[in-house]
């Protein structure tokens, strides 16, 4: 007789989503079950084992920031330490992390094994269970039912993956490990529309066959930053990376065997990253470039494997050999494992609601790239968000929301919500019109308050926050109050002195002590908030507009017909959800700005006939 479990969540996949979905709903009090193929490669970095880097250092700040592992666990594993743009702005600053790929992955094994209320169980789900349009557990491959209020879907590449090498491909959800072909055929049976996607990863090589004196040294900051604000140790930098180039004699190698590319040989027809390309793409798609930079990245400090960032492939193994031949210093290079494209299936965003529950089954989310998405950093934000809201609504509570003012997380769900996908999606500083506001400096004064009241942030956390808040704030109001002479004789306040771009905090104090010791974090906060004052409140206008025409109702009688300018689809978009409010409105998939603009209008107009009358 087969077996059946009960649990209150259950999390499919032990990847970056599913790791944080199943830390959320666990601390949160609910009975938690993360179900992976393999339990040995519980969050696998199966590209690159960096964390951060644009945008998505921002998303790794406000994980941390609500209570999520990522942060802590790239502080805690990490072996290169680097700010990005740190000669820039506040706004654009974010930190990047090489960690060390087997410690990242046990050490978050280890972690997730201590957490009350979580299991960790081995087993291959094949059909999720549903009944009355709402999910109630998973089938798994060898007949065992597990049984839940909710499940949270976060199969990564699985889905029907197919690894491609030339022109040779085999089912695999990442390199000789089984994909999920029963649970993608199930979720088309169950009504979610997929489309496949791509992607890709490089060549691993031995680090002693390289000639390192051919390529420019990376190393990492001198004072590095930690990701997460609940880090106390100090970090230290382990590895130096190292930068290179393709060169003329790569390309035509790459040119010349096109013809055994399922790129271009049309054997893959899923769509893949536009900004992360591999090498044959960029070769083709940017043929004025006389080279392409490339960087060399150790896999971790005990491993000799080096991660070749920038050459990813689906080319045959013997064209791969000749493109390290034509690169001076990988000439004698030795392979541990080639490079590979995977294709897989993805499921359309725009079947979901902003909780990432999908629309029409019920308690049954899905997070990471089985939505569209790329990368750790955009999974890991997505399960967070999954498991608060999944273990929100099984406790009677409501959807945790937040919005595009508010965090870079709700831009990427936003994003792919009311915007959907085409390509895998990836997220930059660009996509957040508020990116002013959204800083790695301050993700904590955002969000920090909010993960306490959903109990992901332990107390003793939240009061060294606290603590953190009261500093800052008594040193802008010592900015504000304390003066000085400026070089025309005239009283300013030191916090407009500090306004110039070239002034610094160091610089300020040293006209009027200031009294308490700002750590480098708190300084950094300080300064962008003294500098983006005026933007912020600019902003801040902007948003509190926006908020007006979102609060505006929309009366129940109100007929979309008549609505000049809508297409077909809109209107029907709009009679099925009867949105309360242009809020709500703008949140239905398929929801243009165009459409936005003539229903307020069209409201506007109605509000001015029935003022008349």
């Amino acid at each position: 007789m087969n077996s059946t479990e009960e649990y209150d969540v259950l999390i499919i996949g032990a990847g970056h989503a599913g790791c944080e979905a199943a830390c959320a709903t666990s601390t949160m009090g609910l009975k938690t079950c993360l179900v992976t193929i393999h339990l040995e490669t519980v969050a696998q970095m199966s590209c690159n084992p960096a964390i951060g880097g644009l945008a998505k250092g921002h998303l790794v700040r406000e994980i941390d920031a609500l209570g999520g592992l990522m942060g802590l666990l790239a502080d805690e594993t990490g072996i290169q330490f680097r700010l990005l743009n740190r000669s820039r702005g506040g706004a654009v600053q974010a930190p990047r992390a090489q960690s060390d790929k087997a410690f990242y992955r046990l050490t978050m094994k280890n972690w997730l094994e201590k957490i009350p209320n979580l299991t960790l169980f081995q087993g291959i789900v094949t059909e999720i269970l549903i009944k009355n349009n709402k999910t109630f557990g998973v089938l798994t491959l060898e007949g065992n039912r597990l049984l839940s209020n909710a499940v949270i879907l976060t199969p990564g590449t699985f889905l029907k993956g197919v690894i491609h090498m030339g022109l040779h491909s085999y089912s695999a959800g990442r390199a000789n490990e089984p994909a999920s072909v029963e649970l993608a055929e199930n979720l088309k049976k169950i009504g979610l529309k997929t489309f496949r996607l791509k992607t890709g990863t490089p060549m691993r090589l031995h680090k002693d066959t390289i000639d390192w004196r051919q390529f420019k040294p990376q190393p990492g900051d001198e004072k590095p930053i930690p990701f997460s604000f609940r880090t106390q140790k100090k970090l230290e930098n382990k590895i130096v990376c190292y930068i290179g180039y393709t060169n003329q004699k790569t390309h035509e190698v790459i040119r010349n065997n096109l013809d055994k590319s399922p790129l271009y040989s049309g054997k893959i027809t899923g769509i893949g990253i536009r900004y992360c390309p591999s090498i044959e793409d960029k070769v083709v798609k940017f043929p004025h470039h006389q080279r392409h930079q490339f960087f060399l990245e150790p896999e971790g400090l005990e491993t000799a494997e080096i991660y070749v960032n920038g050459v990813s492939s689906s080319l045959p193994l013997e064209v791969q050999k000749e493109i390290l031949r034509s690169i001076p210093g990988l000439d004698q290079a030795k392979m541990f494992r080639p490079a590979y494209g995977i294709e897989y299936d993805a499921v359309l965003p725009t079947q979901l609601y902003h909780t990432l529950e999908t629309r029409h089954i019920k308690n049954l989310y899905l997070a990471g790239q089985i939505n569209g998405t790329s990368g750790y950093e955009e999974a890991a934000a997505q399960g967070l968000m999954a498991g608060i809201n999944a273990a929100l609504k099984i406790k009677g509570g409501k959807p945790f929301l937040l919005n595009r003012h508010e965090a870079y997380i709700a831009v990427l769900i936003d994003d792919l919500i009311t915007k959907g996908v085409e390509e895998p999606y990836r997220l930059f500083t660009s996509r957040a019109e508020y990116r002013l506001l959204l800083r790695i400096d301050n993700a904590d004064k955002r969000l920090t308050p909010q993960g306490f009241k959903l109990g992901l942030i332990k107390e003793k956390d939240y009061e060294a926050y606290q603590k953190k808040q009261e500093k800052i704030k008594k040193a802008m109001h010592f900015l504000q109050q304390e003066k000085m002479m400026n070089e025309k004789r005239e009283k300013i306040s030191l916090k407009d002195f500090l306004k110039k771009p070239e002034v610094h905090f160091k610089n300020v104090v040293e006209y009027k002590k200031f009294n308490e010791r700002l750590s480098d974090e708190e300084i950094r906060h300080v300064e962008s908030e003294v500098k983006y004052e005026g933007y912020i409140k600019k902003q801040d206008k902007e948003i509190a507009r926006i908020r007006k025409v979102d609060g505006e109702k929309i009366p129940e009688s109100t007929n979309f017909r008549e609505i000049p300018g809508f297409t077909r689809e809109v209107i029907e978009k709009l009679a099925k959800s009867r949105p309360k409010n242009i809020g709500e409105a703008k949140k239905i998939p398929g929801m243009t700005p165009a459409a936005v603009v003539n229903l307020h209008i069209y409201l506007k107009c109605q509000r001015g006939k029935n003022h008349k009358k």
